[in-house]
Parts: C-alpha cells; structure tokens; sequence
C-alpha cells in the first residue's frame, strides 16, 4: 500500500494508520478502471487529497472499518464514508464545483446519467470480464465478451467524430468512465486499427493526452507499453 498527495505516489508501507479526521483520502486499487476514473475526476477538478493505493491481496484492516464491503475505492472525507464509484463521483461533483463532470439542467443531467448507465451496462461489463485476473479468467466468455466489446467499439466509432468529447464540446463525466477503460484496451487484448475505429482513436489520444489523464495514473499504470 501506498500514500500519495494530489495523486502523486511517493512511498510504500504495509499499514494505514492516517489521520482520518481532516482531509479527503482515497484507497484506491493501482490499476483498476474503477479506482481510476475516481483518480481522474479529483486531477480533472484539481483536488487536493491523500492516495492510499492497496494492494488488493493484502487489503489493510482500517479499509474493513471504513467500508463493510472492503472494496476498492473508498473514499474519507470526515465522518463521510463513500464505497460506490458512481456515487464517489457525483458526490466530488456536487461538494467541488470546479470542472463540472455533470451539467447543471436537469435534463441534461439526467440524459447524461443515462449515458453513463448504457457505457456501464454495454462496455463495462464486458471490460470486467476481461480484466480479471487470469487465473480465474473463463476463456470462453472472455471471448465472447473481447468479440462483443470490439464490434460494438468499432460500429459506434463514427460517434466519437462529432464533438471533441462523448457527445460533449467538454469533458465529463461519460469521459472519465471512458477513458481509463480505454487505456486498458491492449490489456484486454482488443487492438483497433485507424482503417476502422479512427474517431475512436483520436479521441483516444484526445483523452489521453490531458494533463489530468496523465496526473491520474499511477506508476503501474503508467508503465504499460502504449502504441
């Protein structure tokens, strides 16, 4: 397990004993999608906090006390204890107005949740199948679930041609769903080719290349190989 401030890891210890009462904190996997976007929305609205990144074979006993599921992230601020990443999400959103993720008309912010909902249920189920670990990994369904993820990405590709972000002049909040699921596609061994997906690339590259992006991962991260 690691601390860090602002996202920034700078040591390893194997026992959390923080001074929870003051500050925000995050535990966070070091190379989930999950704990990711919640990385990515704090660099994106540029919060001050404390990482605490877990191994998550070795998860330490203060995480058992905060969150009764002891998953990965949990988020502390106070007496506040957040378990759901949607959830820790739109709470950074509502309590830290800077870098809106979600807008502020009604409508549009339920179209948007919406949105969100559909890249859960048609993309990012399949991402986690394939992001299991590989010892328990079903390759049938593994299959299944890279074929499906690919000709979906592929079809929908022309999408991500109109405006710079998910049907967005700015970023928000579908992106920082997106995006770290998107780093991981060579991990999920699905490889698009420009003749195919080009404006899903670009848009790739678009994500990739924010400074928020790059503040957002961590070393592990940060060191798969990239094309």
């Amino acid at each position: 397990m690691s601390t860090a401030s602002s996202g920034n890891t700078t040591s390893l210890s194997t026992q959390a004993n923080l001074p929870l009462q003051n500050g925000l904190f995050l535990y966070a996997h070091p190379d989930a999608h999950h704990s990711h976007r919640v990385r990515l929305a704090l660099a994106e609205k540029d919060i001050e906090y404390t990482l605490i990144l877990v191994d998550p074979d070795d998860r330490p006993e203060d995480l058992a006390a905060l969150n009764p599921y002891n998953t990965l992230p949990t988020l502390v601020e106070r007496e506040l204890r957040l378990f759901e990443s949607r959830i820790i999400l739109e709470y950074l959103d509502d309590r830290y107005r800077q870098t809106r993720l979600h807008p502020d008309s009604p409508s549009a912010r339920a179209l948007v949740k919406q949105y969100a909902w559909r890249i859960e249920r048609d993309w990012l189920v399949a991402a986690d199948i394939l992001l299991t670990d590989p010892s328990s990994l079903d390759a049938k369904k593994a299959a299944a679930a890279r074929k499906a993820l690919t000709d979906s990405l592929i079809s929908l590709s022309p999408l991500f041609g109109h405006q710079p972000y998910f049907l967005s002049d700015t970023f928000g909040l579908c992106d920082c769903l997106l995006a770290p699921v998107l780093w991981r596609l060579p991990q999920m061994g699905i490889q698009l080719t420009p003749n195919l997906a080009k404006p899903l690339l670009t848009y790739c590259q678009r994500l990739f290349d924010r400074p928020a992006f790059v503040r957002s991962l961590t070393a592990q991260e940060r060191a798969r190989n990239r094309d």
